[in-house]
This record gives C-alpha cells, sequence and structure tokens, in this order.
C-alpha cells in the first residue's frame, strides 16, 4: 500500500512538472541558434556585472521634521586665522538673550599669515571643491559619502621652519553655546564681562595695527566629522584699509546623519557676506572686527544612507536573465520566419513557371491514353 500511494504521489508530482525535457533527439540546433545565444549569453554576463555595481553604491534619504530639543547646547568648531598679533585680539560669543558665552575652549596661537606653497596649494584646490559645490549641489551626497573614507578637510601643517616674524593670530577650539541667535566675533582687545553686557579694552591697541584680514581654515556647528565640508571653509578676505568690517550672517539647520560607519548629531547652515568699511563721518557706522551672526532653524534634517535589499538585487538580477532570454527567443523566431518567408518567395519566382509547365505535360502524357485518334469502327 506505501509503494502504491508512493507511485501515484510522483505521478502526481510529474503531471505537474511545468518544464517538460524534449528527448535530444528531437532537438536541431543550428548557426544562426548559436550565434543568438553567445549574444544572449555575453548580454547577460554584462548587464549581471553592471547591476552588481548599482547594488553596490548607496543613496542618501533626506526626511525632515520639526526640532524639539531645545534645550540641549550647540557646539561650535572654530579655526580663523586673523593677520593681528594675539594680544591686540580677542574672541568671544554673545547669545541673544545678552549673555556672554566663555571662550575658554578657543587657543590663541601666534602663526604666520602667508601660506608654505604646500599650504597654499592644498587652499586652492579647497575653493575648487567649494565653487563646484556652490554649482553642483548634487555634489553634498558625494561628500556625505566621503566620510566613509574619511578624508582630511583641515588645513596640513606647515612643511618648512619660518625664519619670518610671527605676524597673525590663530583661533582654534570650541565651545558650547545655547540653541538660540546668537554673534561670534573677533575685534580689538581682550573681552571683558561687565553686568551691563561686555566690553573689549582697546584703548591701549594702536590704531595703525588694526587688520582684519582673516582665512577661515574651518568653522561647522555639532560634532565635527572629517570629510565634510561647510559652505565658509577656505574663505580668505584681504583689506588694506584699518576700519574694515567683515559680517558672516549663517542659518543653521540641526542634521542627523546616519550612515553604515557614523552616527553624528552636526548641523548644515546657509551663509550670507557682507563687508564694509566703518566711517562715522559717512553714517557707517559699527565697529571693526570679524562678525558671526548665527540662527537656528525650527526644522531637522535626517540624512540616512540606503543600500538595495538582497531580494530586491535577487529579482531584478532574474529579471534581466529571464527578459534577455525570452527576448532574444522571440528574435530569433521572428527572423527565422522571415528568412523563410523570403527564401519560398524565391523559390516560387524562378522555378515556378518551370514546375507549372512540367506539371501540365505529365497530366498530357497521363491523360492521351483515353482519347484514341482512330475512329470507331461499327
Amino acid at each position: 500500500m506505501r509503494r502504491l500511494s508512493r507511485k501515484k504521489a510522483l505521478s502526481l508530482v510529474k503531471e505537474l512538472d511545468a518544464f517538460p525535457k524534449v528527448p535530444e533527439s528531437y532537438v536541431e540546433t543550428s548557426a544562426t541558434g548559436g550565434t543568438v545565444s553567445l549574444i544572449a549569453f555575453a548580454a547577460m554576463a554584462l548587464l549581471a556585472f553592471l547591476e552588481f555595481f548599482v547594488y553596490r553604491d548607496t543613496w542618501m534619504k533626506y526626511e525632515y521634521e520639526v526640532d524639539k530639543d531645545f534645550s540641549s547646547k550647540m557646539r561650535i568648531n572654530i579655526d580663523f586665522t586673523v593677520a593681528m598679533k594675539c594680544q591686540h585680539v580677542g574672541a568671544d560669543i554673545l547669545d541673544l538673550a545678552e549673555t556672554m558665552i566663555t571662550s575658554n575652549g578657543l587657543v590663541y596661537e601666534p602663526v604666520i599669515f602667508a601660506l608654505s606653497p604646500q599650504q597654499r596649494l592644498w587652499h586652492r584646490t579647497l575653493l575648487l571643491i567649494q565653487n563646484r559645490l556652490r554649482e553642483e549641489h548634487a555634489l553634498q551626497e558625494v561628500l556625505y559619502k566621503s566620510v566613509l573614507k574619511g578624508y582630511p578637510t583641515a588645513l596640513p601643517p606647515r612643511e618648512d621652519t619660518p625664519t619670518e616674524p610671527l605676524n597673525a593670530c590663530r583661533i582654534h577650539g570650541h565651545v558650547y553655546v545655547n540653541k538660540v541667535a546668537g554673534n561670534f566675533h573677533i575685534t580689538v582687545g581682550k573681552p571683558i564681562h561687565h553686568p551691563r553686557g561686555h566690553a573689549h579694552i582697546a584703548a591701549f591697541v594702536s590704531h595703525e595695527t588694526y587688520n582684519f584680514s582673516h582665512r577661515i581654515d574651518h568653522l561647522s556647528f555639532g560634532e565635527e566629522i572629517p570629510g565634510i565640508l561647510n559652505p565658509l571653509d577656505g574663505t580668505e578676505k584681504i583689506t588694506n584699509n584699518n576700519n574694515q568690517m567683515f559680517q558672516y550672517f549663517l542659518t543653521i539647520v540641526p542634521t542627523k546623519l546616519h550612515t553604515s560607519k557614523v552616527n553624528a548629531d552636526t548641523h548644515q547652515f546657509s551663509v550670507t557676506e557682507r563687508e564694509r568699511v566703518i566711517n562715522h563721518a559717512a553714517g557707517s557706522h559699527g565697529v571693526s572686527g570679524i562678525f558671526v551672526k548665527y540662527d537656528t532653524s525650527s526644522l531637522m534634517v535626517t540624512v540616512s544612507e540606503q543600500h538595495m535589499p538582497l531580494w530586491q538585487f535577487l529579482v531584478r538580477l532574474c529579471g534581466i536573465i529571464g527578459g534577455i532570454f525570452s527576448t532574444t527567443g522571440m528574435l530569433h523566431g521572428l527572423v527565422g520566419f522571415c528568412f523563410d518567408i523570403i527564401c519560398c518567395r524565391f523559390k516560387l519566382g524562378a522555378y515556378g513557371g518551370r514546375e507549372v509547365l512540367q506539371s501540365d505535360n505529365h497530366m498530357n502524357n497521363h491523360h492521351s491514353p483515353l482519347i484514341s485518334d482512330k475512329p470507331l469502327e461499327e
């Protein structure tokens, strides 16, 4: 009984076979079929190879939501070089609530303002990349992907030993501020705090030494991530006027970056620049210096790295193989059908009249015995 049930089950499975096997004696091969098969296999291999690179590639997905985190602190990463001596300048931050943020995290380092040849070459390359980013905003996605490789974005150290006097001051470091609008500025004199606000002691600095030519090697908000370029990185301003004011107006957007190797809370920002000469007689009031005024946005952007799932890659691969196999089979059959029609017409046109004559003669010879030329005898 068990053997009979097994035989019935096997026969039922055989009847459900959707891929019947054709005996080899019934299969006819041809040179054209082999050629089409080679072309089909080559196309399958090429497209499957390209599809594998598509599977390995990633893209960035952008999601927007309201930023509900207002109580946390925001980090500002600063690296400015000013063409004045460190004892003559001071940097501090004042937020919207007139709260002076301590600048203990900033380091004043005497340096030479002019760059070495290697640094100048690096700076020019950085400016070219920044110009391309302003023209092609889609390159920002390439920068997000470059985070995975950790390309350096900081100014390389000087390769030679300077013999010139240290005529500039590099102010670098980071500070934590409230997530409200604020003003980071570098001006003459060291800042001091008093109950009514803050001030800079500039009385002991000669007006002839004022020179706010500067270079912004790095300015970012949030966690500092190697490989990410910010809009003001590499900015260089040169002036010969002692009363020059430089202003940068920033709009900061909180950003969460999630990739396969990096998870960071950072910030993007857009910037508008303005510079003018302080001339009280002409109505242009203010203080000489560098002023970075920033404000935070209420929206938050989440940038996540997306990857094609394995099942989608397999489905696309099966579609490529099956589509090429079916299409080449249909084209081969269509070409063979047209070739047969053309050959048949050629044969009928060349030999059709001769075959008709031969058939008529054959019919006449076949019927001639039935016809008698002699008269019937009575």
